[in-house]
């Protein structure tokens, strides 16, 4: 199921991560693991936050991605299932009429 994993990174964690060069290294990585359709890197409600969209194949694949995330950035974690154009056409096809 395609999902996007919101990451909200706490801003002193974060910051400390920067200072420690640690940060480039923890996104490369779980990118790596992750391996995104996209990944998109703002800010939301001023906090650094990474949008990450993936296929998620099963949901004990959650503690794994979400643990680096809690322990090094004591980020707010969220996962929300999502379609792109192709999964909605799907979905409309199948409605009743």
């Amino acid at each position: 199921m395609r999902v996007l994993l919101k990451a909200s990174m706490d801003t002193e964690k974060a910051n400390e991560a920067i200072r420690s060069g640690t940060l480039a290294k923890l996104i490369e990585e779980s990118m790596e693991q992750i391996k995104p359709e996209a990944a998109y890197f703002t800010t939301d409600h001023g906090k650094r936050t990474a949008y990450v969209f993936f296929d998620m194949q099963d949901s004990a694949q959650m503690p794994v991605l979400s643990e680096p995330f809690f322990l090094n950035l004591g980020a707010e974690i969220s996962y929300t299932p999502v379609m792109n154009m192709e999964d909605v056409q799907r979905g409309l096809s199948q409605l009743g009429r």
